[in-house]
């Protein structure tokens, strides 16, 4: 029954992780690795196709390899994501909206900050 509930939020967790990349203030990385780590008590195979995926599989084997992400792409995320954020603010939404999105970006900055900023280290025995 365990099995079953895991693979459910897992799933939950890649359709919210999902829906970030498209929606301006929505944090993706972080639904990602809840994702996995649901998954991987879950469904191995489940795990292993998000571990591989062409997109999403990055972030999170780069996570779990170095614990971190790099400065440089977390600067560009949160750029681009002000953005975004800044565009629906300015010229698609108002009043409680407007105020709704930046309170959800803040969050979505929040939680991204609290994750440890780094340089890709070197794995012993690897020609990186």
């Amino acid at each position: 029954m365990t099995k079953y509930l895991f693979i459910g939020l897992g799933s939950f967790f890649l359709g919210v992780g999902i829906v970030g990349v498209v929606i301006p203030g929505l944090p993706t990385t972080p639904f990602l690795l809840l994702s996995a780590a649901c998954y991987v008590r879950g469904s191995s195979r489940l795990y292993h196709w998000l571990l591989n995926h062409r997109v999403f599989g990055r972030f999170i084997r780069a996570y779990r390899e170095n614990r971190t992400i790099p400065l440089r792409m977390k600067v560009v995320i949160l750029a681009i994501m002000w953005v975004m954020i800044g565009l629906s603010a300015v010229f698609f939404l108002s009043g409680f909206l407007r105020i709704g999105i930046i309170g959800i970006g803040l969050v979505g900055t929040a939680v991204f900050l609290f994750i440890t900023s780094g340089r890709k280290r070197k794995r012993y025995g690897s020609e990186q």
